[in-house]
């Protein structure tokens, strides 16, 4: 008996058997197709857990006000930090990881880069230098699915 995953499975990045997926070398799904329509990740890419745009967005998140206007506003943080990536405090495969940078056309060993993604999975903020929440809120706030 042979198993093989239809090619629009493999395509999408999904498997509906686990050990069929290993065993044909389908990959596992970009991170960010799993979250669309769900939440709007706010996407951090840096060189080094110490660069001043992840502290300070980390910084910020650690404040009760602040963490709660980002759940509100139904935002997730993926960090990607010197190649590893991460959601929130979960580890990514380096597969995911790869996934997750290849969608946003970014490399790991790039300048540091942060990206909105709005629920319909596309780009709506790049910004290369400081990221203040707040702005980044503004945004999601004008975005039509947030009004209503």
């Amino acid at each position: 008996m042979t198993l093989s995953i239809t090619p629009s499975f493999k395509a999408a990045g999904l498997c509906a058997l686990p050990l069929v997926c290993w065993a044909t070398g389908a990959t596992a799904a970009n991170p960010l197709d799993q979250e669309r329509w769900r939440t709007r990740p706010l996407v951090l890419v840096v060189p080094a857990a110490n660069h001043p745009l992840l502290v300070q967005v980390q910084s910020a998140l650690r404040n009760d006000a602040v963490r709660a206007e980002f759940e509100e506003r139904e935002m997730v943080l993926f960090t990607v930090i010197d190649g590893q990536g991460h959601r929130e405090e979960h580890s990514l495969s380096p597969d995911e990881t790869r996934q997750l940078l290849d969608s946003l056309e970014t490399p790991a060993d790039g300048p540091a880069i942060a990206y909105l993604v709005g629920k319909d999975g596309s780009v709506k903020l790049t910004e290369r230098s400081e990221l203040s929440l707040e702005a980044v809120f503004s945004v999601v706030d004008a975005m039509p699915m947030r009004r209503r």
